[in-house]
């Protein structure tokens, strides 16, 4: 979604973060894309059984895959969320989080055009602390450890959007595709309505400059390189499993090689273009307070249920435009939600095909994985909601567990299948061979950035804060760095599994458990084909 984008962009001075997003997305992002499209495509199976029919050892990087895609459901539903509940209450004639007049507000709020932060929540007036506005609609307790009420609204929304998610998904992809129709197509005609609006206040050539004007000296922090990369990894929701689940619904002799570029290039472009649309915004947010850019501007979810809505807020029409800005969204998100659903899925319908491949069976799974999900999800919907939303997100989905999946992906189909055996796989799909580039990249440059990166981040490893000013206890550390190993230590583990589940001796047992048996696969697939 293209406000992740613009988050790591805010995070990282704007436009230095496009050199290394630009450098990963075709080394790395753009590589690994195209492997679990056509993986998925050539297997015809999920995450799970796919790497395991390839080779018995890898069956970990399948299960690692899917346990991530279900850590990531439960969370990343939270922002459509809190995106539904800020659209409800945009049906208004003055927004409830530009005024003071709200039942849910403090003696100490302020609504007036002072640059507060998402993480400096107040400010200093004469001798009294003031809270924005903005930051009591959004309502965020002193810590995890607070976790303060289920807020009603956000519960509600909660229901709702599991509700939407499961109907849209119970019935298969094939239901599911006829909706995408609109909610990946209409997003585009509110994306361009904003551009055009944001263009044209005053202040948006300051906000575009910011975007796009790379700050050199940033090139030298690594930390910006890690941001682009751990950013194309996610954008492109590779290393979930939910790429090989969507590919194996493709025929056998789709063009994915296609496929994949244009699917890169929508994605990427989208990014850039949504950019526009938010600096823009916020460069006109920068003028009105007679502040520069980067002092307007926050990263994280800040940036989409603050800053900007902040920014609407004082547009003429702002109703309108806030509208506008939060069914697009929901849109889009919805859109991620359906794939990342169906990821969790297409691995346990392929677990057992002959019980859970029947359309009522399935609509009972389906409804039974939301529920769970939901009851999970209310632990996001409290006052103190953000805390945990950030913990899933910082440990679960995303930075290493990301780089790690991805790291054994590259280095299974470069050094295990193998590039003869791939480039037979896929032009048994494509007629022709693919472009020698991306065996360099699976084999080489994809292993040495991210183990470059994971390691970097491992060494300079700090814990986890919100904003600036909270450090989560170690309790919760404790929590996320579990989340995260839960997922990681599959793949070591599927190795040693496979390994002593073998016959013979230890030589024996390794060629076994790596043997990949091609002719197999295709023996199977095209049997699906006539059947």
């Amino acid at each position: 979604m293209f406000y992740l984008f613009t988050e790591q962009n805010t995070l990282n001075k704007s436009g230095a973060f496009l050199i290394p997003y630009l450098i990963c997305l075709v080394t790395c992002g753009i590589p690994i894309f195209l492997l679990e499209l056509a993986l998925g495509q050539f297997m015809g199976v999920g995450s799970v059984e796919a790497w395991t029919r390839l080779a018995p050892a890898l069956k970990g990087i399948g299960i690692s895959s899917f346990i991530v895609t279900t850590q990531m459901n439960t969370y990343y539903i939270i922002v459509l969320v809190w995106a539904g509940y800020y659209l409800v209450n945009s049906f208004t004639g003055a927004l409830p989080w530009a005024t003071c007049n709200n039942a849910w507000n403090t003696d100490r709020c302020f609504s007036g055009n002072q640059n507060i932060s998402v993480y400096n929540t107040s400010i200093t007036n004469g001798t009294e602390r003031t809270v924005d506005a903005s930051i009591e609609f959004w309502e965020i307790s002193d810590g995890i450890d607070e976790p303060g009420n289920v807020v009603p609204g956000l519960a509600v929304a909660l229901i709702v959007a599991w509700t939407l998610v499961f109907v849209c998904v119970c019935k298969g992809v094939r239901w599911t595709g006829k909706i995408v129709y609109f909610t990946a197509i209409f997003p585009y005609v509110i994306l361009t309505a904003l551009f055009v609006r944001g263009i044209t206040l005053e202040g948006a050539s300051d906000g575009i400059y910011y975007y796009l004007y790379p700050d050199f000296t940033r090139l030298q922090d690594p930390q910006v390189w890690i941001d682009g990369g751990t950013q194309i990894f996610f954008s492109y929701a590779v290393a979930l499993g939910v790429m090989i689940s969507m590919g194996s619904y493709n025929k056998f002799r789709n063009n994915f090689y296609r496929d994949c570029f244009i699917i890169s290039s929508i994605n990427s472009c989208t990014s850039l273009f949504g950019g526009f649309a938010v600096f823009s915004v916020l460069g006109y947010m920068a003028q009105e307070q007679n502040v520069t850019v980067a002092e307007v501007v926050d990263s994280g979810p800040g940036l989409v249920f603050i800053t900007y809505p902040k920014a609407v807020s004082k547009m003429p029409l702002s109703p309108f435009w806030a509208v506008l800005f939060f069914i697009m969204i929901i849109l889009v998100g919805f859109d991620s939600q359906f794939v990342d659903v169906e990821g969790f899925l297409t691995p346990v319908l392929d677990a057992f095909p002959n019980v859970m491949y029947k359309d009522k069976n399935r609509i009972l799974m389906t409804a039974g994985y939301c529920i769970c999900s939901c009851l999970v999800g209310l632990a996001m919907v409290t006052e103190g909601g953000m805390y945990v939303f950030q913990l899933f997100d910082y440990y679960s989905a995303s930075g290493l567990v990301l780089l790690w999946i991805c790291f054994f992906e590259a280095v299974a189909v470069g050094w295990v299948f193998g590039q003869k055996e791939f480039q037979y796989a896929c032009e048994l799909m494509l007629g022709r061979r693919i472009s020698a580039w991306f065996f360099i990249c699976w084999k080489f440059i994809v292993p040495v950035i991210t183990m470059a990166i994971f390691l970097f981040m491992l060494v300079s490893f700090t814990p986890l804060k919100y904003g600036t000013h909270y450090t989560y206890p170690r309790w919760a550390q404790g929590i996320g760095f579990c989340m995260a190993l839960v997922s990681m230590s599959c793949v070591p583990l599927g190795v040693v599994h496979a390994f002593f589940t073998q016959a013979g001796s230890f030589r024996e047992r390794l060629k076994k458990i790596f043997k990949v048996n091609i002719q197999d696969q295709q023996k199977m697939r095209e049997l699906d084909i006539y059947l």
